[in-house]
Parts: structure tokens; C-alpha cells; sequence
């Protein structure tokens, strides 16, 4: 396991360089991308030059370097946390929570759901719910996490139609987002859900005849019938807050007409 570079190295020169590094940018293209030079970068990972906190957000900026990780090199650095880390049961995120839930509630009857940075559960429609319904009460009680709903054998796997697929896409999604972010927790809860058994395919479960979708579907049973979703993720542009940055909206587009037509016949 990749340990952080924010608990194994002490100072903004080790973190920017392993930053750097996770990034396959030299320090030549770096200085290129932020106007300024080779010699500069180098002294400031090795400790011999300390970068002015606007140096560092732009260096953070052409690096791609999330909010939270921007905080940490300015706190490495010595200055103050550019980006605050609002609760998102604060009142001052009370629009964005409004927004959500109008958001994901105008999405019924289709599924949606919103996530952290650690695939728990801040919000859910009815529509998502309604695909949960049946699974273990354990995988439902707080926190719940879409990961280990999706993929525990208690969970809805089982029901899943092609979820070999489905696990190969959302475990490739989570490692890019641990490439991302560089999170520990995140790679220990990928380790965990990883690692759950996956049953052997059964061919009566697969369709008769390949159905041409564009994007890969999520496939699941449902009270006998075999629903067909694209899933389709949204971030919010620009964030200034770490919780904010963090937060995904995911929602399950009906990949079919019989699909679309069950699910509006449907009684909330």
C-alpha cells in the first residue's frame, strides 16, 4: 500500500515532489506550465527555497491537486488553508443542500443518488431506494456507502445481471479517483470491497441477444424484471470548499423504453 506523502514526509518540498511525481510531469514541464523555472521547483522540493503561497496554488492549479490537497501543501508551507471545510449540515451550505434534494427529487422516478469523497450516502431519491429495497439492513444503516452497497454479496450483487462488468467499472472509477485524491481511506475501502466474493456467471442470466448500448449498462433484477441503466456523474465547477469539491451526483438514465416505462408506473 502507498502510504500518504503528507504522514511519511514532513514539508511542502517532499509533498509537491510526490504530487509531481503521481502526475508524470518533470519539474522542467512544471516551471513550463507555471511560469517559472526548473532551478525554482527543484529548490523548493528540496527544501532550499520556500514558494510564496501564490506560487503554490499555481504549482497546485497545473498540477491538478484537489482542494483538500491544496489545504495540506499551504499548511506544509506554512500558511493558512485557502479553502474552508464547511459541514454539509452547516447553514451555509443550505442552498447547496436545497439544490440537491430539488435536484435528485426532479430526477424521480429514476434512481439518484449524491456521494462524498468516500461513497457514502449524503442524499438519495425514492428511485434509488426503491432498487435497494431487499437488501441487508446492515449495508443500509449510517453510513451507508454506495461501494458496498453495489458490490457486498448482501447487498444488491446478487441482482445484479452483468456484474462482473459493473465491478471491473466502478472499482477502475474508484481507483482513479485514489490516483485523484491520494486517499488512504478510500484505498482501504477499495481493498475491502475488492475483495468480496464474486459468483460465477450464470448464462441463463445473460441476454438472448446483445442490446446495443452506447455506454456500459448497470443491469439489475428487480421484482422478476431486469432493469437497464447508463449511469452519468456530475461535480460541481470550480468548488471553494472542500465538502463541496468532494460531492458527486450520480443518475441512472433508463438505458431502454421498458425500462423507462416500469419505472413510471411505479407508485412513490
Amino acid at each position: 500500500m502507498t502510504t500518504h506523502p503528507s504522514t511519511a514526509e514532513k514539508g511542502v518540498g517532499p509533498l509537491l515532489r510526490a504530487w509531481r511525481e503521481q502526475r508524470r510531469v518533470s519539474q522542467l514541464e512544471l516551471a513550463l506550465r507555471a511560469d517559472s523555472s526548473a532551478r525554482h521547483i527543484s529548490f523548493v522540493e528540496t527544501g532550499r527555497s520556500r514558494p510564496s503561497e501564490e506560487m503554490l496554488l499555481r504549482l497546485a492549479e497545473h498540477l491538478d491537486i484537489p482542494v483538500r490537497g491544496r489545504n495540506a501543501l499551504l499548511l506544509a508551507a506554512g500558511y493558512a488553508p485557502r479553502y474552508p471545510h464547511t459541514p454539509l449540515d452547516d447553514p451555509a451550505l443550505g442552498a447547496v443542500r436545497e439544490g440537491i434534494e430539488r435536484l435528485i427529487g426532479g430526477y424521480e422516478p429514476y434512481p439518484a443518488v449524491v456521494v462524498d469523497a468516500l461513497y457514502n450516502v449524503v442524499a438519495a431519491n425514492r428511485g434509488l431506494m426503491t432498487l435497494a429495497e431487499g437488501v441487508s439492513e446492515s449495508l443500509l444503516e449510517p453510513p451507508l456507502n454506495a461501494m458496498r452497497l453495489a458490490l457486498h454479496p448482501q447487498g444488491l450483487a446478487p441482482r445484479i445481471r452483468n456484474l462482473r462488468a459493473w465491478r471491473d467499472h466502478l472499482l477502475e472509477q474508484m481507483e482513479g479517483q485514489i490516483a485523484l485524491h491520494r486517499s488512504e481511506p478510500l484505498r482501504a475501502l477499495y481493498e475491502e470491497v475488492a475483495a468480496y466474493p464474486v459468483p460465477d456467471a450464470d448464462p441463463a442470466e445473460e441476454p438472448l441477444e446483445p442490446v446495443p448500448y452506447f455506454a456500459l449498462p448497470l443491469r439489475i433484477e428487480h421484482e422478476g424484471r431486469t432493469l437497464s441503466f447508463l449511469s452519468s456523474i456530475s461535480t460541481f465547477n470550480t468548488p471553494m470548499d472542500v465538502t463541496v469539491a468532494e460531492l458527486a451526483i450520480e443518475t441512472l438514465l433508463p438505458a431502454d423504453p421498458a425500462t423507462a416505462k416500469y419505472l413510471q408506473g411505479l407508485a412513490f
